[in-house]
This record gives C-alpha cells, sequence and structure tokens, in this order.
C-alpha cells in the first residue's frame, strides 16, 4: 500500500487516470486484509481508507459516494459474501444525487454502480479508432459512437476534413444492426469515399 500510495505509485496513478478518463464511479477494494498485522486488522482499514479517501478527494471524486470494501481475493473474504473474518466491518453505505446505496460485499458495490445515460437524442459524434478497405465492400471506418445514433442511410459529414457521404450499413461483430447507440463499437460502409480520404481520429457527424 505505501508503495502504490506513494508520490509515483501506481494507486495514484490509477485513480488520477480513472478520473482524467472520465469515470464517474469509483469502489475502493482494500485487498489482502488476510496479510495486515494481525490480519483483518480494522486499524490498517480504517488508516487505508482516511488516506485514500484524502488522495481522491483532491483528485475530484467525493469520498461520500465511494464505497470502500475490505476484502482478501485469495481467500475470498468479502468478495460474494460477508466474511466471519471481519466481523469489525459494518458495511458501506454511500450518498449520491441519486440517491444512498449500501451493502457489505464487493459484489453489493458493483451492483449498485449507476449504468451512465447514453445520448442518443445528441447529435452523432463518432471518433474512428481506424479506417478499412474490404474487398466486395468497400470503405469501412471504424469507431465507437460518443453520442447520437448511426443507421444506414445517414448522410454523415467527416471532421475536420468536411467530407460528406452515405451510410450503406452498420454492422456489430459481423452483425448488420438497424442502428447503433451510444458505446457501440460499429463499422460502417460509406458510399464513393476512398479509404485514403479518411483517418484514424477523423470524427463522423450527421
Amino acid at each position: 500500500f505505501e508503495a502504490g500510495i506513494s508520490k509515483n505509485g501506481q494507486t495514484r496513478e490509477h485513480a488520477l487516470l480513472a478520473y482524467t478518463l472520465g469515470v464517474k464511479q469509483l469502489i475502493v477494494g482494500v485487498n489482502k486484509m488476510d496479510s495486515t498485522e494481525p490480519p483483518y486488522s480494522e486499524a490498517r482499514f480504517e488508516e487505508i481508507k482516511k488516506e485514500v479517501s484524502s488522495y481522491i478527494k483532491k483528485i475530484g471524486y467525493n469520498p461520500v459516494a465511494v464505497p470502500f470494501v475490505p476484502i482478501s481475493g485469495w481467500h475470498g473474504d468479502n468478495m460474494l459474501e460477508a466474511s466471519a473474518n471481519l466481523p469489525w466491518y459494518k458495511g458501506w453505505a454511500v450518498e449520491r444525487k441519486e440517491g444512498k446505496a449500501d451493502g457489505k460485499t464487493l459484489i453489493d458495490a458493483l451492483d449498485a454502480i449507476l449504468p451512465p445515460s447514453r445520448p442518443t437524442e445528441k447529435p452523432l459524434r463518432l471518433p474512428l479508432q481506424d479506417v478499412y478497405k474490404i474487398g466486395g465492400i468497400g470503405t469501412v471506418p471504424v469507431g465507437r459512437v460518443e453520442t447520437g445514433v448511426i443507421k444506414p442511410g445517414t448522410v454523415v459529414t467527416f471532421a475536420p476534413c468536411n467530407l460528406t457521404t452515405e451510410v450503406k450499413s452498420v454492422e456489430m461483430h459481423h452483425e448488420a444492426l438497424e442502428e447503433a447507440v451510444p458505446g457501440d463499437n460499429v463499422g460502417f460502409n460509406v458510399k464513393n469515399v476512398s479509404v485514403k480520404e479518411l483517418r484514424r481520429g477523423y470524427v463522423a457527424g450527421d
């Protein structure tokens, strides 16, 4: 733990990365509780909880909305079922603007994560991760829908090259889709566009 929370430690790095990448909800699993001195030490858990709370607060998270769960992955303590080895642990409770939640185990905390809203009503924004030329089909840009929807017949404009074309088909995992929504990783076939005209990083909009 000391190494992870030190100035260049991984705990700090991962928490900062998560926040920077837009991860809104966090769970802190305090692992290896079987290896504390003495084993399953409440004092050690509280010490770690205090230090991590203070750090994630500096990054931008609200610790009141973050469950802290003492676990042992090796022995399975508090992963799926409440553990007799942690009699002092009364469970976690969080408060967030969508309401309160509480539980005892790591799986409870995972189940309490709120699904993100999928902004289908916003304009289409689809950043390209790659562009393929597929024999017999043509040019197929690939990327994840961030906002809006894309479907066959959609007229898309690629930025910054300002190229406009029609979507012929949309596929996800080799299956044709009637429409793709935010969160979907898709490939879509476009008319009369050469693979040379598009590149990774361009954004498709409607």
